[in-house]
């Protein structure tokens, strides 16, 4: 916070300028992300037991009672999606599709693009540090959100009385 001087001592406004000008100005720094206290570059390289005490309880039962083969093959395909693309040119990988709604997403997904089943189409979703700990389903939509009109004929009281002809 910059202290303004009392205003007696500032005999003219050039004083005033140059009070200001002395203060060093404070760089805004970006947010570093952490998942539970645990940085992006440490949570990447972070071996499979010591995340799972890391996710919430329902991602620990799932990780401790083991993840069937398929699972297991979605992250191999990510993963050679991710090494086949240039990452440092800005280039994204190709689009892995899926119907896996209930992948919990781990930390080594970060940057993969996946395409999620919602029933009817693929819904591509580029994974973000973010999403870490989320399943891949709270990113693709299955329903379409309710828009509520107009009342139609006969769904309320005053409409009972209106002649149908």
């Amino acid at each position: 916070m910059i202290r303004r001087p009392p205003r007696s001592t500032l005999s003219s406004s050039s004083a005033a300028s140059d009070v200001y000008k002395r203060q060093p100005k404070k760089r805004s720094t970006f947010r570093k992300y952490t998942y539970r206290g645990v940085d992006l570059e440490n949570l990447v390289n972070m071996p499979m037991p010591e995340l799972i005490e890391l996710v919430h309880a329902r991602a620990r039962r799932r990780f401790k009672h083991g993840l069937p083969r398929k699972y297991w093959s979605l992250l191999k395909r990510l993963r050679t999606a991710k090494n086949a693309c240039d990452l440092a040119a800005g280039e994204k990988p190709v689009c892995i599709k899926t119907h896996l709604r209930n992948m919990i997403i781990l930390p080594e997904m970060i940057g993969s693009v996946v395409g999620v089943y919602n029933g009817k189409t693929f819904n591509q979703v580029e994974i973000k540090a973010d999403m870490v700990g989320h399943y891949l389903a709270e990113f693709s939509m299955s329903y379409k959100p309710v828009k509520h009109g107009t009342a139609g004929i006969g769904a309320t009281k005053s409409s009972r009385f209106v002649p149908l002809k």
